[in-house]
């Protein structure tokens, strides 16, 4: 017999899951009137090439209503206290590539990634062997201060358990302008349909082989469907930060929205170990 508890969580997936589709659906009818508009005026737009989910997942969870997210509704409660520092002086960078970088890691060795953030400091150990593409694709994008200075857009609270992170536009439709693929899918961790608290894993489109720049921290045992690379495991004192973010809550009472806390990625750095 299914709990009421399985059946909230189930509704909870089928609904990020549908979210999903309708960006998806967004994303292609936006990409289709830019091709007739660009075709009219003569001029080529070259942009990011995706916006991702899981929702991760904000065009990705939702990018034409990304602003209205980040904006408390009027019945939404009130913030709690942001429990996070002034971030450090710096501009976003928007540079992008066409293509993704060649692979320069060594994929036998092991590599941590360092995220300096407003609200404290989140180690993570990368998976190198296991997503060498998406470990050396952080690599190439930290060394080039992508992240620097970007906010982390989204957090959920209800059904999943994530921040989402990477998107230099904060409303959940940048990328670098490449994609690269999905990787260790079958990682013996996702066993049961569950991304454990302490997994890093990339978002996408919800399509095959979109993931860019965005990914999400899971906090807390999270049930979806095994689409999103997983490719790091966040340190003891890093889960500590995530549930500061986390007990801050969102903005818009609902579950998923901009965090209250105010998440800002001061420096992003991959360091071989």
């Amino acid at each position: 017999m299914v709990t009421q508890e399985q059946r909230r969580r189930q509704l909870a997936r089928e609904k990020f899951l549908r979210q999903q589709q309708r960006r998806t659906v967004a994303r292609r009818k936006t990409h289709a009137r830019n091709a007739i508009i660009a075709s009219v005026l003569g001029v080529i737009v070259i942009g990011s090439v995706v916006s991702y989910a899981t929702g991760v997942f904000k065009n990705d969870d939702k990018a034409s209503t990304a602003a209205a997210e980040a904006t408390p509704s009027a019945s939404a409660p009130s913030a709690a206290p942001d429990p996070c520092e002034k971030a450090a002086a710096g501009e976003v960078k928007t540079e992008t590539w066409k293509k993704e970088p060649a692979i320069t890691i060594d994929k036998s060795a092991d590599y941590t990634m360092k995220m300096a953030t407003t609200c404290g400091e989140i180690d993570i150990a990368l998976k190198t062997a296991a997503a060498p593409h998406t470990v050396n694709s952080f690599s190439f994008l930290a060394a080039k201060g992508y992240f620097d200075h970007t906010k982390c857009h989204r957090l959920t609270t209800n059904g999943i358990y994530v921040l989402q992170c990477g998107d230099p536009t904060g409303a959940g439709s940048g990328g670098p302008g490449y994609t690269i693929p999905d990787e260790n899918l079958k990682d013996k961790t996702l066993a049961g349909g569950v991304y454990p608290a302490g997994t890093i894993a990339m978002a996408n489109t919800g399509q095959a082989h979109t993931g860019g720049s965005q990914f999400f921290l899971v906090y807390q045992d999270s049930q979806l469907p095994a689409s999103y690379t997983p490719f790091g495991t966040i340190s003891k004192d890093g889960m500590a930060v995530l549930e500061k973010i986390a007990a801050a809550g969102e903005s818009t009472g609902a579950g998923d929205g901009a965090p209250n806390a105010t998440v800002v990625i001061n420096k992003m750095t991959v360091t071989k170990s």
